[in-house]
């Protein structure tokens, strides 16, 4: 064989070999057997909490909806990112536009994994890095009132990225490095109420998705945790805010200078207002007890604390 057939020999083997490493590295990760069989049954009215607390009408009900709308999940909000424009999708009991054929398993792999019944990866606008911290009654309570809520028979638009991104299947190595179950903050030895709201917002809220800075990858700088724009640590915007002024807030929308919750914000205090008053009191505490980030990392992108 010459030299040049066996170069090309070498090459043909390193690409199969790297092909294959990169198929190996980028397989959808499922939950085990033993994990969906321990799922237990869900409860609709302890899932309507879940529901308002982990945000899914903010992006899945129609823009602009309010009132019984927000039930509505046809899906439709746009959320812009520098890897492209991605799309809600519609996820009401609907069989064929939105997830009514779906099971516990395929809901827990969705919400948890990040991978669709067909196994393929969900991009991460779909904020399963902070779900992943999900409980498993949570998540099968939550799956129980979403099949309460109204089929809607409409398909959202497609996502509008652009190559390499429409490669899902690479999204397998960005989630070894940021998909996990691990809490953001150590608060081991803080009060009940700090841990609670440790839950709400590094779970069920995912607050850190928009409230964190981001690397180059897209992925959370968790060193800023909830150090962006605003910054919503004991360091920054709200740093004299006390645990009531948050609260009320997030029931109410008004900050206390008597400004009222501008853009994406607005939505989530919406949601925030149908959750208990312990739950917000709970987030409160949590936002006061976590490390102080004392410099934005970030341009604003948000105008949350704006009159609208």
């Amino acid at each position: 064989m010459g030299v040049g057939a066996k170069l090309a020999t070498g090459l043909a083997l390193t690409a199969a070999l790297g092909g294959a490493a990169f198929w190996y590295l980028t397989e959808p990760v499922r939950l085990d057997a033993a994990e969906l069989a321990a799922l237990p049954d869900g409860d609709a009215a302890a899932g309507e909490r879940i529901f308002w607390a982990a945000g899914c009408a903010s992006c899945h009900a129609a823009p602009g909806s309010s009132g019984e709308a927000m039930l509505e999940l046809a899906g439709g909000v746009e959320l812009e990112s520098e890897f492209g424009t991605f799309i809600a999708p519609n996820i009401s009991t609907d069989a064929q536009h939105g997830i009514g054929g779906w099971t516990l398993g395929d809901f827990a792999n969705a919400v948890k994994q990040g991978v669709s019944p067909e196994g393929t990866h969900y991009y991460p606008a779909f904020p399963y890095t902070s779900y992943s911290r999900m409980r498993d009654e949570d998540v099968a309570n939550l799956f129980a009132f979403m099949q309460t809520l109204p089929a809607v028979a409409s398909d959202a638009p497609g996502h509008q990225v652009s190559f390499p991104f429409t490669v899902r299947r690479g999204i397998g190595l960005w989630k070894r490095l940021y998909l996990n179950d691990e809490p953001q903050v150590d608060l081991a030895g803080a009060v009940d109420q700090v841990l609670a709201g440790q839950y709400l917002v590094e779970a069920l809220g995912h607050c850190g998705e928009c409230h964190t800075p981001r690397a180059v990858t897209g992925g959370l700088d968790t060193s800023a945790w909830l150090g962006g724009r605003p910054n919503i640590t004991p360091g920054g915007d709200i740093a004299d805010w006390s645990e009531d002024d948050i609260a009320y807030y997030l029931e109410s929308g008004f900050t206390p200078d008597f400004d009222s919750a501008g853009g994406r914000m607005a939505a989530v205090i919406r949601n925030m207002a149908q959750v208990p008053a312990e739950d917000r009191e709970a987030i409160a505490a949590y936002l006061k007890a976590i490390p102080a980030v004392e410099s934005v990392a970030e341009p604003e992108s948000d105008d949350a604390f704006r009159a609208d």
